[in-house]
């Protein structure tokens, strides 16, 4: 461990900055990226290359359909709407997801 304490106390850290480059270096350093905290790389790079965002939002959608509860296709269908509205309406779009989320467990 180095001065800047854990490799997750830093990924928290550059979430907190909202920088790119800082989020997906610290997120390489966790043997696990969460769920939730996959979410939030989601939101950080909502307003960088779009192609990257498309691949983190489809990386995250199919994590939750293997790792939330009971999840059905109509759920997928609000969290793919949601992810899509993400770098429109990110305030709506996350409400979206964080009450889906909570309603498969995945909070």
């Amino acid at each position: 461990m180095t001065s800047d304490g854990n490799p997750y106390a830093r990924f928290r850290r550059a979430l907190d900055t909202g920088n790119e480059a800082l989020v997906t270096a610290a997120a390489r350093e966790l043997p696990r990226v969460a769920l939730d905290d996959a979410l939030r790389i989601c939101l950080v790079l909502r307003g960088g290359d779009p192609a990257r965002y498309e691949r983190a939002a489809v990386r995250w959608l199919g994590r939750f359909a293997l790792e939330a509860g009971e999840v059905t296709i109509d759920d997928l269908r609000t969290a793919a709407d949601a992810l899509d509205a993400l770098p429109h309406r990110a305030a709506d779009a996350m409400e979206r997801l964080q009450r889906l989320c909570m309603a498969r467990g995945v909070a």
